[in-house]
């Protein structure tokens, strides 16, 4: 788990040879075909024509497949190292098509979107480091081929749901901000509310001394927001995921986790045990319906899936620490 986090035993795309740059490319478009391939399938029977056009955006990735497969042949022989997108440090990932079911028109729009975005960013990069004329030559098509066909998700709009200009501004750029800031705010405000729960209310109810018990949070709180931050900065430099600043994100991730572990630990600044413990749990339960809140409202994850996951793990690791702390 450590190691998938952090990214150890994975390579940094500056590593990678120009032959294992092409390696990579070939398996990303033959997954990206499988993908586009399944989107199809998961549509045809509601939306036959927007199947049709992932049918033609798999034949697209097949033939550029084939035109890698080919250089590769030439420039270095038949024999195709193993080297996928699982495999490399920061590089953009794909979810299995089951894991954004049930497909729908919206959906399968902003997937197709965001695979084509990174995908060009992918080309771009790797032609700045290819040294070979022709290899140079081919990535840099396919990044201008990436960019500029018609994407899926212009089509899809022209067919099914047409919007001006500065919708889709606003979009992409609300997209982008929950990229870098939202989504890492999230999780270290999930982490910081959640994690701290346990220890805070276990020294509290073991100790019923309130200044040690804001100690206790203050320290798991600090803690647990550098070792976020960290995490976050070292997981990913977002040149290639194209989720924004490491930086950015690790601020958004420490700030959120310490945020989210002092809100109930402040209360104990209260000299009075049971006063302090109230307010603090008033706090918790505030706490977690907001971040229930937040998924819904930014992340898109149904109400009371949000609620069922916050709100009752939450509970769970509350009454946890309560039950230790009267150990």
């Amino acid at each position: 788990m450590l190691s998938r986090v952090f990214g150890f035993g994975r390579r940094s795309f500056d590593s990678l040879s120009e032959q294992e740059i092409l390696a990579l490319a070939i398996s990303s478009e033959e997954d990206d075909g499988r993908i586009y391939r399944a989107y199809a399938d998961g549509l045809r029977e509601d939306f036959p024509q927007s199947a049709k056009v992932f049918d033609g955006m798999a034949d697209e990735e097949d033939g550029h497949r084939n035109q890698l497969i080919e250089l590769h042949r030439k420039r270095f022989g038949e024999r195709i190292p193993l080297i996928r997108r699982e495999h490399v440090r920061g590089y953009f990932e794909r979810k299995p098509d089951w894991l954004v079911r049930p497909l729908g028109i919206e959906k399968v729009r902003g997937q197709a979107e965001a695979m084509e975005r990174q995908a060009q960013r992918f080309y771009v990069e790797a032609a700045k480091r290819a040294e070979d004329a022709s290899t140079r030559k081919l990535l840099g098509d396919l990044a201008v081929a990436e960019q500029s066909h018609e994407s899926l998700a212009r089509r899809l709009e022209l067919k099914h749901t047409p919007e001006d200009v500065q919708q889709e501004e606003r979009q992409s750029e609300r997209r982008q901000f929950v990229l870098t800031y939202v989504q890492p705010g999230l999780a270290g405000l999930m982490d910081g509310s959640v994690s701290t729960l346990a220890p805070i209310f276990a020294a509290a109810f073991a100790t019923h001394d309130t200044w040690q018990t804001f100690l206790v949070g203050l320290a798991a709180s600090i803690g647990a927001g550098i070792s976020m931050g960290f995490t976050e900065v070292a997981s990913d430099d977002g040149r290639l995921s194209g989720r924004g600043s490491p930086v950015k994100r690790g601020l958004a991730t420490g700030i959120m986790t310490t945020v989210g572990g002092l809100g109930h630990a402040l209360p104990y600044l209260i000299p009075h045990f049971w006063t302090a413990t109230t307010l603090a749990a008033i706090v918790v339960f505030i706490e977690l319906w907001a971040i229930a809140y937040i998924q819904n409202r930014f992340m898109e994850t149904p109400f009371w899936r949000a609620t069922f996951q916050v709100v009752l793990g939450g509970a769970l690791v509350f009454a946890a620490g309560v039950l230790i702390g009267n150990a």
